[in-house]
């Protein structure tokens, strides 16, 4: 029954809190919108021009220039599955398409060669004839020019061997993972979004177990002969369905947004529920060393950054492993439970695995979580519990 009554007493706590509530629950919506409307506005587009040169040949009485075939071919629809954001403008001026480049107005110019249609012609027939000539001319240290190239060349291939009915040498099939076909920048971001949501736990957990303190209610609680297993259970409770409904409205926010994700909701939201008590576990630790909720804000910063930004919950973030342990790699960031629980939600929500393929993660997330629950129970309690008969 004492348990029942912290519970009901941490509730109100954190009712009363209502602006760190409001702070811990937005924060994760907040994160979504921003990253939506970073990632719809930096989508990568790339321009490249085309220059027509080619004359032409005459086939059966009949005029064929394959540089417009191979234009109309380029600029057809449906002709790369990826829907790689390419736009091609046609031009006749040559040295206008480079000064274009050269100004980073376009990113490649291709050039179509004035035989083409010839070479294309006369392909295989052992006539002395030159190969067929695309020229794509362009800034070699530019990622856009590099990405042009590369796909410009495919497509441009790809033409040639219709055009002569000829057959690859290599056939490669290109096969995703799990979801990875299909989803963009924004859905990669989702899953260490929804872990910054029950980042920000740091605080309303911490000022939660130090308001005790700073209120002086905490005697009360040690008169009542209440256990610190009660004490810190009842707090825990409330604040792991503060993190379980800052995690769905996150992931609501994220549908609306057009996320989409393959794996299953029950399993996220078992992962939520271990990182949202490993982030409680290491509250009580910023508790410990603070006496009220200025300092937990002061103090709480640090962790906080460290959670966010140098686990990959905030942006992509990978380091090399220190070592590995049944094949697993740890790494510094390792040490850290948002990093486990982001490689978790990536293999479920993306890769769409099931729960076994992230035992390693739930291993580490629960063996770090009792690390830390044992160091931050121990200082709580010699600091602010200690008292004979508790």
């Amino acid at each position: 029954m004492k348990l029942t009554g912290i519970i009901v007493k941490s509730l109100k706590e954190q009712i009363r809190s209502l602006w760190v509530l409001l702070l811990t629950l937005s924060m994760g919506p907040l994160f979504i919108f921003i990253y939506f409307i970073i990632s719809e506005t930096s989508k990568p587009q790339y321009s490249i021009l085309l220059v027509n040169n080619d004359k032409g040949v005459m086939i059966d009485g009949n005029e064929v220039n394959y540089g417009n075939l191979m234009t109309a071919f380029i600029v057809s629809p449906g002709v790369d599955t990826l829907k790689i954001p390419f736009t091609i403008k046609t031009m006749t001026d040559q040295s206008k398409g480079t000064e274009l480049v050269k100004n980073n107005k376009a990113d490649a110019l291709v050039i179509i060669h004035p035989l083409f249609s010839e070479s294309l012609k006369n392909y295989g027939k052992h006539l002395n004839t030159v190969s067929p000539v695309i020229e794509i001319s362009g800034n070699l240290t530019k990622t856009g020019y590099l990405i042009s190239a590369v796909w410009m060349n495919e497509i441009i291939s790809e033409f040639a061997l219709r055009i002569t009915n000829s057959e690859r040498v290599l056939n490669v099939k290109e096969t995703p993972l799990g979801t990875s076909g299909e989803i963009n920048d924004f859905d990669i971001l989702v899953p260490g979004i929804l872990i910054v949501s029950l980042i920000m736990l740091m605080f309303t957990a911490s000022i939660a177990f130090v308001t005790e303190v700073e209120n002086k209610t905490i005697l009360r609680l040690k008169l009542s002969k209440v256990s610190a297993a009660e004490f810190l259970g009842g707090v825990s409770i409330v604040q792991l369905a503060v993190g379980i409904t800052s995690v769905l409205l996150t992931l609501l926010t994220a549908l609306l947004l057009g996320f989409h994700y393959a794996g299953s909701l029950f399993v996220m939201i078992i992962i939520a529920g271990l990182t949202s008590l490993s982030i409680i576990a290491f509250s009580l630790i910023i508790a410990a060393v603070t006496r009220s909720a200025n300092e937990v804000l002061v103090v709480g910063n640090f962790p906080m950054f460290l959670f966010m930004f140098f686990t990959g919950a905030a942006f992509p973030l990978k380091s090399e492993a220190l070592f590995t342990i049944a094949g697993y790699p740890v790494s510094f960031q390792g040490l850290m439970t948002p990093t486990h629980a982001i490689s978790a939600l990536n293999k479920t929500l993306v890769m769409n695995m099931d729960i076994t393929a992230i035992i390693p993660e739930i291993l580490a997330i629960l063996i770090l979580t009792a690390i830390y629950f044992t160091i931050g129970a121990l200082l709580f309690r010699n600091r602010h519990l200690k008292l004979a008969g508790t």
